[in-house]
């Protein structure tokens, strides 16, 4: 059983719940969202579904009523209930508490992880939310509560994976915030997980250059000389299988990225662009080196499709699966 976050409740995040549910109520994963229930049902109802949604005090209650309908465990909204596509900050704390009490099942053995629906973090901060996102607020949960947590954000679409090294920060700030040290502890904590998470015994990773062409041997900027192949270098000294820095415009193109089980980028967007233009319904988010399993849908809110029944469910489905293998390995 895994535990479901409500998300942004303007956003799409109730109806691709309900539509997940729908599709997965007769084969699973099973599943028990930590949210408002008559949220869930107003909104696939205003939608056309009619779906059973049923509050249960127990994940046990969940489990046994999964195939039947939509267990949620109650975490209510503000009332009035915010209207789609309007995000509300008053709605804030009830969207953490739905975060704070699935990373407390897990960190418990409850469930067997966690999935989080995406939130409007322009919202949580008008409301005085102090972190970045996600994920820096799961990995800070896990430290409070007496875990490690070393947080790394992996992309995924099928067996092709990625990982950035710097993440939201603007492309101007990329090289300076690039470090050896950050990239062998990305490579470190991915290769650790896909051997504990994924079954791979021994991870083949891939890591890209900064620049065009992977430098030039130094002519077109000078970070894979003086960072990233020293880094890689010492990842392979600690005894992991790891081959770069590979020009990043040819790291993903079918021949190359068969090679690899995973493929540490430097930023961003290099990162994100060819998961996303492969399999854009289908992407997850999947954050490593935590105590617990968590995945995402590979996209935003989606505020201007809320509420207009156009919302696609793949990526969340494909989330829940996912978490579900995880476990299983």
């Amino acid at each position: 059983m895994l535990a479901l976050t409500m998300g942004e409740p303007a956003g799409i995040a109730p109806e691709i719940t309900a539509a997940a549910w729908h599709a997965l109520a007769a084969t699973g994963p099973a599943f028990v969202l930590v949210g408002d229930a008559g949220l869930v049902r107003d909104r696939a109802l205003a939608l056309g579904r009619d779906i059973a949604v049923t509050e249960v005090a127990t994940i046990a209650e969940a489990a046994a009523i999964f195939r039947d309908a939509l267990p949620v465990l109650p975490c209510p909204v503000r009332q009035p209930a915010p209207q789609p596509g309007h995000p509300d900050p008053g709605q804030a704390a009830a969207v953490i508490r739905s975060i704070d009490r699935a990373v407390e099942l897990a960190l418990a053995g409850a469930v067997s992880g966690i999935v989080t629906n995406p939130i409007q973090k322009e919202t949580l901060y008008a409301a005085g939310f102090r972190h970045e996102g996600h994920t820096d607020y799961l990995a800070d949960l896990a430290v409070k509560a007496g875990h490690r947590a070393e947080p790394v954000m992996m992309l995924s679409v099928g067996t092709l994976r990625s990982v950035p090294v710097t993440v939201h920060i603007p492309l101007k700030d990329v090289p300076r915030r690039l470090s050896q040290a950050a990239i062998e502890r990305q490579a470190r904590v991915l290769a650790a997980a896909l051997t504990q998470r994924f079954g791979i015994a021994r991870p083949r990773l891939a890591v890209t250059g900064l620049n065009p062409h992977a430098g030039e041997g130094g002519q077109i900027g000078e970070e894979e000389v003086t960072i990233i192949r020293p880094a890689i270098e010492a990842l392979k000294a600690a005894g992991l299988d790891v081959a770069g820095p590979l020009p990043a415009d040819t790291a993903f193109q079918a021949d190359t990225r068969d090679r690899f089980d995973a493929i540490v980028c430097m930023y961003h967007d290099q990162a994100l662009i060819p998961i996303k233009t492969i399999g854009f319904h289908e992407g997850v988010n999947t954050t490593l080196g935590l105590p617990f399993i968590r995945t995402s849908p590979d996209h935003g809110t989606a505020l201007a499709l809320a509420g207009t029944g156009r919302a696609n469910p793949q990526s969340l489905i494909a989330a829940l699966k996912l978490a579900e293998q995880m476990a299983r390995a």
